[in-house]
């Protein structure tokens, strides 16, 4: 398809557009990749939906827009019979007041506290270039930009509908900018990101939801007549919800079949609705959670929404999910890093938690300076009175008295080992037993005359103020700039309660969530473009800020706190989704594991973390000869795999949630190489012989499986299948590693 595409293109210079306007039909045509988006401006003004599915011809298809009387329902002023109701016509930016009764997008309240917006099309421009959000990550690059302004004549409000598309991917990035053009301030009760309409179906919603150590786990619901919605309101994505929604047709699956898949690309609050009216029409909308929440504009300014990346794909989830990773690889994920290879990390967290100094972090250092283990990681515990979880949050200075010496020691003893160095942060968080919070208990976010829930014994940040942020920034940086520190794990282990600034005024209060994150992405930006050489790594508690957003920044981010092999197969799977494997940080560590008390192979627990940015989370001096040497094993394994982890296809085999079996195919871009990755989680006696098909390969290639040194095609390959050899006993792995055979 994109080669015709391509194909296509090239004929005409009018072909070349990737968003071109009819304009005797009043039809927008935007075309990403092998997808098509359709919109019209009505006879009355408004932006309306045509289609959005597999690339079309430029076809007038507004025949599709078709309306029937539907009784009692409202109808737009001025129109010819009662057809015409807002209940039934699609819009591209739904508002509440007017007589569509589902869920909207947009909530103005004016002056005088009227809350209608009948925004009409009163123009739109064709962007060269995709422009960034003031303030918040966003997509970079791509193809063309159609920006549609529409306005209400009466209250002056202005909204422009920002659309980006991709030459090559099957994606579309969606986005607001709402601007009060009144002499009266506005407010915004609601201001989604995007909303779309699609035609009446059978679709499944796909969501998901978790907790800690077991986050982001699928859960397919058939859409029902009403709202089904998924949503945070802790002040980040969390561990609870996912800010990724998905509708697939009723028989779609892995490989076959239509999906719709929805991203917000943002770190805070969301909510991500699906609604099926009484009609059978079908509404998917999102953006910033508006749970209490309200943003003022005074006249003149603008709020600008995160942005929501839309994928489109015939070919079921597994299509899906590979165009979310090529987009994340290719368009967010920051700069610097996408493409370099990742460190191999030694994290001492679970060797020692908090009860370590200088000579024990060497006694694990020298165990595997000569593995290829290439970073040591110094966790939390090295700063302020931080001998528990109880203190010190903020007081970003190293305690020498606990390490026996200062941190530079410590860091040229890695240095010297042939490592690069590491450090542990949580720069939003801050102690009530601490030095900082005893002298700026207002930099704390909480209500003074109450008591705050506790929460590991911290407060969060009031990164409203800038005060607050600057302080983070200066005692941040002040450490990467005085020690030669290549490597940052940046933590954020508790969510926000007590929601109450006193830098804001009483009707500023409900700013504070997104105000909140904003002042995240300052400091992410101030820290982490200020030290362009450091590899930072994102962590919330383990997985519970794992977004988009926070990709723009942190390559790769810790994908849980549970480390339990048979547990990251579904939370790994999971993830995959709509995140790429270079983005999960995924370790090996001791058993019986700490969270599940599990006993799982050593083999098992490396080959499952090389489905990742793989490490080691464990106390090697503890550890038996054998497992030191399998570590090497290991670190050579992944070494010769790890650019299908950056860069590879991922075809998900086996589905760990419905199945005894999980398993991954990584697949190089051209077809020449492939590493399979099959996991058996219980040994079951006189069970039936497991096959394993795989998929994207070259069905005329020859390929050599080097485990058994057979040579079969990709036909042979896909269509029969391999018989994975696991060997007795449960929690069993085996990996194939398929090449290209020799003429």
């Amino acid at each position: 398809c994109r080669l015709a595409a391509r194909a296509r293109l090239s004929v005409v210079t009018e072909e070349k557009m990737a968003i071109y306007f009819d304009e005797e039909k009043k039809i927008f045509y935007l075309e990403s990749g092998c997808v098509s988006y359709v919109m019209q401006i009505s006879q009355f003004g408004f932006l309306t939906q045509l289609y959005y599915g597999k690339r079309i011809p430029r076809e007038d298809v507004s025949y599709v827009e078709k309306l029937y009387d539907r009784g009692s329902e409202a109808v737009v002023f001025g129109a010819p019979s009662r057809r015409y109701s807002p209940n039934v016509i699609t819009s591209e930016y739904p508002s509440y007041g007017k007589g569509d009764f589902r869920e909207c997008a947009f909530i103005p309240r004016g002056a005088d506290g009227a809350r209608v917006f009948e925004g009409k099309v009163k123009g739109f421009e064709i962007l060269q270039e995709k422009p960034t959000i003031p303030g918040m990550p966003s997509l970079y690059g791509g193809g063309e930009t159609l920006v549609v302004t529409l306005e209400d004549e009466i209250s002056k409000v202005q909204v422009d509908l920002y659309y980006s598309v991709y030459d090559e991917l099957d994606a579309i990035a969606r986005r607001a900018v709402i601007k009060n053009n009144a002499d009266t301030p506005l407010v915004l009760d609601r201001a989604y990101s995007f909303s779309l309409d699609l035609p009446a179906g059978s679709y499944k919603v796909i969501t998901q939801y978790g907790a800690h150590m077991r986050e982001r786990t699928p859960e397919v619901t058939p859409l029902m007549h009403g709202i089904m919605s998924v949503d945070s309101k802790r002040g980040a994505t969390s561990l609870h919800s996912s800010c990724f929604m998905a509708l697939a047709a009723k028989d779609a699956d892995e490989e076959s079949g239509d999906v719709y898949g929805f991203n917000l690309i943002y770190s805070g609050s969301f909510r991500l609705t699906a609604e099926q009216s009484p009609y059978d029409m079908v509404r998917v909308l999102g953006g910033i959670n508006d749970f209490d929440f309200s943003w003022k504009l005074l006249p003149g300014e603008s709020f600008y929404t995160p942005e929501a990346a839309m994928v489109y794909s015939g070919k079921g989830l597994g299509a899906m999910s590979r165009t979310f990773h090529d987009l994340y690889r290719g368009y967010i994920i920051n700069k610097r890093f996408v493409n370099a290879v990742r460190p191999i990390v030694i994290n001492n967290w679970e060797a020692t938690y908090f009860n370590f100094d200088i000579p024990k972090l060497c006694s694990i250092i020298d165990t595997v300076k000569d593995s290829g283990i290439d970073m040591f990681v110094l966790d939390d515990g090295w700063f302020g009175r931080r001998d528990s979880d109880r203190s010190s949050l903020g007081d970003w200075t190293v305690n020498k008295d606990k390490l026996k010496g200062d941190l530079s020691a410590l860091i040229d003893y890695v240095h010297n080992a042939g490592m690069k160095f590491g450090l542990w942060f949580e720069p939003e968080m801050v102690s009530e037993d601490s030095d900082i919070y005893r002298e700026h208990p207002d930099w704390a976010i909480k209500i003074p005359y109450r008591d705050a829930a506790p929460s590991r014994d911290q407060l969060v940040f009031d990164l409203t103020k800038p005060q607050v942020r600057d302080y983070v920034v200066k005692a941040v940086n002040s450490i990467l700039s005085q020690y030669k520190i290549d490597y940052v794990k940046w933590d954020m282990n508790r969510n926000i309660t007590e929601i109450y600034s006193d830098g804001l005024p009483a009707d500023g209060q409900k700013e504070i969530m997104h105000r909140y994150i904003l002042g995240v992405y300052e400091i992410c930006e101030r820290i982490i473009n200020g030290h362009p050489d450091v590899f930072f790594e994102g962590c919330a508690s383990g997985g519970g800020r794992f977004d988009a957003a926070m990709a723009y920044y942190f390559p790769q981010i810790w994908t849980s706190d549970d480390t339990d092999a048979n547990e990251r197969t579904r939370i790994q799977y999971g993830t995959s989704l709509c995140y790429p494997l270079s983005m999960m940080s995924c370790h090996v560590s001791i058993c019986p594991n700490h969270g599940t008390a599990r006993t799982t192979p050593f083999k098992t627990r490396g080959d499952i973390a090389h489905l990742g940015a793989t490490g080691y989370e464990l106390d090697t001096t503890q550890i038996t000869p054998e497992e030191l040497a399998q570590i090497r094993r290991q670190v050579t394994d992944y070494k010769a795999m790890q650019d299908l982890v950056l860069h590879g296809d991922l075809y998900r085999l086996d589905n760990p949630f419905t199945s005894n079996y999980f398993c991954e195919e990584l697949v190089k871009k051209d077809k020449t190489e492939c590493v399979v990755t099959c996991y058996r989680r219980l040994m079951e006696v006189n069970s039936a012989v497991k096959r394993v098909y795989l998929r994207g390969l070259d069905p005329d290639m020859k390929y050599r499986v080097e485990e058994n040194g057979m040579v079969l095609s990709g036909a042979v390959l896909m269509n029969v299948g391999l018989i994975p050899e696991f060997g007795g006993g449960d929690f069993m792995t085996a990996v194939y590693h398929i090449k290209k055979a020799g003429n």
